[in-house]
């Protein structure tokens, strides 16, 4: 990464922050699982470790159109010390039940008291049990989160619906420009979470098996596909052999019937070029 010379980037190591208890059940974990499990240490360990008042945690699939300070500035005045982000799922996509009402993609702890007390119980939770799968109210690090209005003082649901658009949600959603920056209805669209996309070794782009608008395909998904080609190339520049090949493609005699079901159902999303 130092190659690269990106300006405020501190890449951490696995072995900085990994405690004994995360090591102890790493063997049992997939490598996802294991990076759910880790999701809450590797909050604490920057919190710690560089002494900050308060850690912003994003998932790697986001891509932003604003400045996230629109978001930061509804948590300061919320007044406090935690903010998760919805699914807001369109009805036809709700997975609630399954994968939980909040989502694990842009979440901020302070680290006074309240926001300590959340995370501890979170790293705790997420020790015994993560696994990528629907187990006795818990899916992953995700399920966790339910009940957190609830069961902790300090917590703030984010209400600008700008942050945590998404493939499950944006169907509820005009998104157009405005006065040159992108919107969602009225809300200036903050970021995207590109769920479920996937680019093969073949070429083929597969967006998600959700119902995208074209002014979503067109004013999202290109310039984001385009965006991950010009960075593949900064970094293969600098760090020859980086890119070794996206996952290939596994074509099974199921493949024909869920293209035709998805067509069918106006959510085929597979292009060899957007």
């Amino acid at each position: 990464m130092g190659k690269l010379a990106l300006p405020g980037l501190v890449a951490i190591p696995l072995g900085e922050f990994e405690t004994a208890g995360l090591l102890a059940v790493k063997p049992q974990r997939s490598a996802g699982e294991y990076c759910w499990t880790c999701t809450p240490h590797v909050i604490r360990h920057v919190l710690d470790t560089y002494r900050l008042d308060e850690v912003t945690y994003l998932d790697a699939d986001l891509c932003f159109y604003a400045k996230p300070s629109l978001l930061l500035q509804e948590f300061a005045q919320s007044g406090a010390s935690v903010l998760i982000t919805s699914h807001r799922y369109t009805p036809r996509y709700d997975q609630s039940a399954a994968s939980g009402t909040y989502c694990v993609q842009f979440m901020t702890f302070k680290s006074d008291s309240r926001g300590l007390t959340v995370l501890q119980w979170w790293q705790d939770r997420c020790l015994e049990w993560c696994y990528n799968r629907v187990e006795d109210g818990k899916f992953g690090d995700q399920k966790y989160l339910d009940d957190w209005l609830e069961r902790f003082d300090g917590v703030h649901a984010l209400r600008h619906i700008g942050g945590g658009v998404a493939p499950w949600n944006v169907q509820q959603y005009d998104v157009h420009v405005a006065d040159g920056a992108l919107h969602a209805n009225d809300a200036m669209l903050v970021f995207y979470h590109f769920h479920g996309y996937k680019q093969y070794a073949d070429g083929t782009l597969e967006l998600g098996a959700y119902r995208l608008a074209g002014s979503v395909r067109e004013l999202l998904y290109r310039p984001y596909v385009q965006g991950l080609a010009e960075a593949r190339r900064e970094v293969s520049a600098v760090l020859p052999g980086f890119d070794r090949g996206n996952a290939t493609k596994v074509v099974s005699w199921k493949t024909p019937l869920r293209n035709i079901r998805r067509r069918i159902k106006g959510e085929f999303n597979e292009y060899q070029s957007l």
